[in-house]
């Protein structure tokens, strides 16, 4: 097992501006065949209601733990709320309507790219698959959902911190009017 630096490239309180920045970066990425993941804690009825038509056959779990419902056991997650979703390898259509279905509800959205190509007047190389991902953070500014907020982050993926690795990650946040602010998680992968 290895792990990426998410760097944070763009937070914004305006999802629409966040959604816009995540569009022309995956634009730059080699998605031929990119699939999407999905973590989300959901808390209403209502987003769980929107959540469920953007993906019908949801996998979840109760907050509480499993063995207080899930999707594997058959359970009716609106019994269940809060509920985690930990739901993964979906198509790439699949992001927009789910981001759009979360109201207040903080999610990690991550798309996981085939590349980030080289950009040769930049002194960039590939960059292959194994660490070539872009997240959005929803209602939160970290992966993981722990530092809930208002505003969305946008968060590009690398193998290391390494000079080159960085200099990839201020071209990408240059591309979207974002900058590299130095704040970094590490991601297992």
């Amino acid at each position: 097992m290895s792990n990426s630096a998410a760097t944070a490239v763009l937070t914004t309180a305006h999802l629409p501006d966040a959604i816009r920045a995540v569009r022309t970066l995956l634009g730059i990425a080699d998605t031929s065949q990119a699939e999407v993941d999905f973590e989300a804690l959901i808390r209403s009825p209502d987003v769980l209601t929107r959540v469920r038509h953007a993906l019908p056959d949801l996998t979840w779990w109760a907050a509480a733990d499993r063995e207080h419902g899930s999707s594997e056991a058959g359970d009716d997650p609106a019994d269940c709320l809060p509920i985690q979703v930990f739901d993964w390898s979906r198509p790439l259509d699949r992001a927009e309507p789910f981001i759009a279905a979360l109201g207040p509800d903080p999610a990690a959205v991550r798309w996981d790219l085939d590349a980030w190509p080289a950009v040769p007047e930049a002194g960039l190389e590939t960059i292959s698959q194994k660490y070539a991902y872009l997240t959005l953070t929803v209602n939160s500014r970290d992966l993981y959902q722990d530092e809930r907020t208002q505003d969305h982050t946008v968060h590009v993926h690398v193998r290391n911190q390494s000079a080159d690795q960085i200099a990839r990650v201020q071209w990408l946040a240059d591309q979207v009017g974002g900058k590299f602010t130095g704040r970094v998680e590490w991601a297992p992968l």
